[in-house]
């Protein structure tokens, strides 16, 4: 809550993919209190949630997809209604990456949502996302184009069970059946690396048969992009590697321009990654080391645009 005495237009921070708490901490930074103090200093109220099953929330979060968590967000949304201190008619959504493809969810189905801003929010099908992500990244850490054209062919392969398969034991038959031919190819040094094969299949195998990736590999965000009708602010790091800028955006602008949206801007940063923070080369290793959680600039773009929406006019 902003310190003096009133009635605050509010936001509610919607996390990045994986389980996260209110902070979204990573490699030892946490945006979202830099984001929310920043804010808040503004004059604006800032909610801050546990995902499910983690913090102080309960709920089992290995079973849950992105819709799942957009129906948080509306609780969220209900609570901030409930505050005496919060004018409903002004509150607005901030999702960073997988929480700028939720935001546009819960806005569709939402009339109090008065605008959203999507922080490296995806325009694209998940599964494009990913090889597009895994081809960035490994690029910047000089992998070969061979090794990247054959990831792929693997990652293909991989979603294709996943997308198939209803039964979720079929799956896993199918993935482990993949990767003990892969194994059979392997050379000694690429086994070695695994060390033992069985530890390092069931770590995927678990990763890989969620809810969550299932619904991600084959959500396309544009057909809910196309109805939001509130304003939107969707920016992007130009040295993002996970959710790459010029594809995404262009893809964001085009699915609100389709659904007749008068009120949005779009913005690449310069020399900004996927966390925001001022970088070097967008590699995820790198996130680590730098000293800035986010860039000023972009804490300046989002809190100037937030003040512009909510302020009477």
């Amino acid at each position: 809550m902003p310190s003096d005495k009133g009635v605050f237009p509010a936001v509610l921070l919607i996390t990045d993919s994986g389980p996260q708490d209110r902070d979204e901490t990573i490699y030892g930074h946490h945006p979202f209190l830099v984001l929310a103090d920043y804010l808040t200093c503004q004059g604006i109220a800032v909610l801050r949630v546990d995902d499910r099953g983690v913090g102080e929330s309960t709920g089992d979060f290995s079973q849950a997809t992105s819709e799942d968590f957009a129906s948080d967000v509306l609780a969220g949304i209900e609570y901030l209604k409930t505050c005496k201190e919060i004018d409903a008619k002004k509150i607005g959504l901030i999702g960073h990456s997988e929480g700028g493809l939720i935001a546009p969810m819960v806005a569709i189905k939402s009339s109090d949502v008065a605008f959203i801003v999507l922080m490296a929010g995806t325009g694209l099908p998940g599964e494009e996302i990913l090889y597009l992500q895994g081809a960035l990244i490994s690029r910047a850490m000089g992998i070969s184009e061979e090794d990247i054209t054959k990831n792929r062919q693997l990652n293909e392969k991989i979603f294709s069970v996943i997308k198939e398969e209803k039964d979720k034991k079929n799956a896993e038959e199918r993935l482990r059946q993949m990767f003990m031919e892969d194994w059979e190819k392997m050379s000694d040094e690429e086994k070695e690396k695994i060390s033992d094969p069985e530890v390092y299949l069931n770590a995927q195998l678990q990763s890989l048969l969620t809810p969550w990736l299932k619904f991600f590999l084959t959500y396309d965000p544009k057909p809910t992009l196309s109805k939001v009708k509130c304003p939107v602010l969707a920016i992007n790091g130009e040295k993002d590697l996970q959710v790459p800028p010029k594809e995404n955006l262009s893809a964001i602008e085009e699915a609100l321009k389709v659904g007749g949206n008068q009120n949005y801007t779009i913005k690449e940063l310069p020399g900004l990654n996927h966390l925001f923070q001022t970088s070097q080369t967008g590699v995820p290793s790198e996130y680590a080391k730098i000293e800035e959680t986010i860039s000023p600039v972009a804490l300046k773009i989002i809190g100037d645009w937030v003040l512009e929406q909510t302020r009477d006019k």
